[in-house]
C-alpha cells in the first residue's frame, strides 16, 4: 500500500468521524436548550396547577432526554466506527488535502477548531508547509532542487488567511501574484499552507523554522526575502519576523519587504463581537449551549480580537475574560519596509458605511495599523487603499499587483 493511499484513508476516516462527532455534540446542545425552555414552561404551568404538573414534566423530561441521548450516542458510535473502518476507494488515491475541494473543507475545519485537532494529534491538523500542486514539500536540499529547478536568489513567500489555503491566491482563475512576479521581477514564489486555527504565534514560529531551513537548503544563495500575507497571513508574517529576530535566525536578515493585504493588525470587529456575545449568551440557560458553541472557536480566531502576535498575549490568560488584556506591541524590524493594503466596500473610506464595515471583515484603521489608542508604525506613503472592494478582492486584483511590482522592486539584471 502506497503512502498516498494511507494518507487518503486516514483523512477520509478523520473527516467522517469529526462530522458524526459534531452531530452528536449538536444533539446534546439542542437537548440542553430544549430542557432549559421546557423547565421554564413547566415552572409557569406549576404556578397555575401546582404539583399536578409534576408527572407530565417527569415523563416529558425522561422521553426527551432519552431521545437526545440516543441521537448523540448513535452519532458518536458511528463516528467511532467510521474512524476505524470507513474508506472510499479512489482510482487516483489522492488524499482530500491534496484536492482543491478537500483542502478547502479541511481549511475551514482547521480555522474553526484547528488547535483542538492539533492537540488530539488528528491527521487533519496539517503542519505548516510549502505546497506545490497541493502536495506538502519537505524543505530538504534535494526536494527543493526538484520542486524549484529554476530557483532564483529572490524569494517571495505568500501566506493565506483564516480558513483559506494557498489556492485562495488564484481567485478569479487569473494567474496568481506569485506566478506573475516570477515572470516580471525574477522572484521564486513559495506558497505556504498552515493550520489557521493555531495561535498566530505558533504559526509564526513554524514559519520562522521553515524559512530558516529553506534558506539553508535553497539551490542558490538567497539574496532577499519578501513576505506577502492576506488577512491573518499578514499577522503570521509579522509574528515570524519578531520570533526570528529574537532567536537570531539567519533568514530574517534577508527580509526586505513585508506586505499585508487586509490584515487586522489592531483586531477584527467580528471576533470582538463574538467575544462579548458568547459572554452574554452564557447568562441564560436557554442560550448557554450557543455560548458554548461560540467559545469553541479556535485560538487563531481568538487572536484576531486585538491582533495578537506573541505567546505572551495568550499564555496563562483566560480566553473568555470579558475584558481582553492589552496585547504586546511588536516593533517593526529595522531595514525592512512594511507595506499595507486596506479596502472599503464603499467608494470613499470616509463614507459612514465604509467606516462601519471596512472591507466587510477588517476596518481601515486596523488594516493600516493606526487608531486612536494604538500605532503599529506603518508609514502612510507605504500604504494603498482599494475601493470599492471587499476583503477577498485584494487576493487577485490588478491595482494591487501594480503596487506589488512597485514595492518589491526592479527586475534582476541579466
Amino acid at each position: 500500500m502506497t503512502d498516498p493511499q494511507i494518507r487518503r484513508r486516514s483523512e477520509v476516516r478523520a473527516l467522517a468521524r469529526l462530522a458524526l462527532d459534531e452531530i452528536g455534540a449538536a444533539a446534546g446542545g439542542i437537548g440542553s436548550i430544549h430542557r432549559a425552555v421546557s423547565d421554564r414552561v413547566f415552572a409557569g404551568v406549576r404556578l397555575g396547577v401546582g404539583a399536578r404538573a409534576r408527572p407530565a414534566e417527569a415523563l416529558h423530561d425522561e422521553i426527551s432526554d432519552a431521545v437526545y441521548a440516543l441521537v448523540a450516542g448513535t452519532a458518536r458510535l458511528g463516528g467511532s466506527l467510521a474512524g476505524q473502518f470507513l474508506d472510499f476507494p479512489s482510482a487516483e488515491n489522492v488524499p482530500p488535502s491534496q484536492t482543491r475541494s478537500g483542502a478547502r473543507a479541511i481549511a475551514a475545519i482547521q480555522g474553526l477548531i484547528g488547535d483542538v485537532l492539533e492537540s488530539e494529534g488528528s491527521v487533519l491538523a496539517e503542519p505548516l508547509s510549502i505546497r506545490v500542486g497541493g502536495v506538502a514539500l519537505t524543505a530538504d536540499e534535494s526536494t527543493l532542487a526538484d520542486a524549484f529547478p529554476h530557483a532564483r536568489s529572490r524569494i517571495v513567500v505568500f501566506l493565506h488567511g483564516l480558513v483559506e489555503t494557498e489556492d485562495a491566491w488564484s481567485l478569479g482563475g487569473r494567474p496568481t501574484y506569485g506566478e506573475r512576479l516570477e515572470t516580471d521581477l525574477g522572484y521564486t514564489a513559495l506558497h505556504i499552507r498552515y493550520n489557521s486555527g493555531r495561535h498566530i504565534s505558533d504559526n509564526g514560529r513554524s514559519l520562522s523554522e521553515l524559512l530558516d531551513t529553506v534558506t539553508e537548503h535553497w539551490p542558490v544563495d538567497v539574496e532577499s526575502i519578501a513576505l506577502v500575507g492576506h488577512s491573518m497571513g499578514g499577522l503570521v508574517a509579522r509574528s515570524a519576523c519578531r520570533i526570528a529576530f529574537l532567536d537570531d535566525r539567519p533568514w530574517v536578515r534577508r527580509v526586505r519587504q513585508v506586505v499585508s493585504l487586509g490584515s487586522p493588525h489592531l483586531g477584527a470587529p467580528l471576533e470582538q463581537a463574538v467575544h462579548y456575545a458568547s459572554a452574554g449568551l452564557a447568562a441564560l440557560p436557554e442560550t448557554r449551549a450557543i455560548s458554548g458553541l461560540l467559545r469553541r472557536r479556535s485560538a487563531g480566531i481568538r487572536d484576531l480580537n486585538q491582533g495578537s502576535l506573541v505567546d505572551e498575549d495568550w499564555r496563562g490568560r483566560d480566553p473568555d475574560a470579558l475584558r481582553a488584556a492589552a496585547v504586546s506591541e511588536v516593533p517593526l524590524l529595522d531595514g525592512v519596509t512594511y507595506f499595507f493594503v486596506s479596502a472599503t466596500i464603499t467608494r470613499s473610506p470616509r463614507h459612514p458605511l465604509g467606516r462601519l464595515l471596512g472591507d466587510g471583515m477588517v476596518l481601515v484603521p486596523s488594516a493600516s495599523g493606526r487608531n486612536r489608542t494604538r500605532m503599529v508604525g506603518f508609514r502612510d506613503e507605504d500604504g494603498m487603499h482599494l475601493s470599492p472592494a471587499n476583503h477577498f478582492t485584494m487576493l487577485n486584483h490588478e491595482s494591487v499587483y501594480e503596487k506589488l511590482l512597485e514595492w518589491l522592486g526592479a527586475p534582476e539584471s541579466g
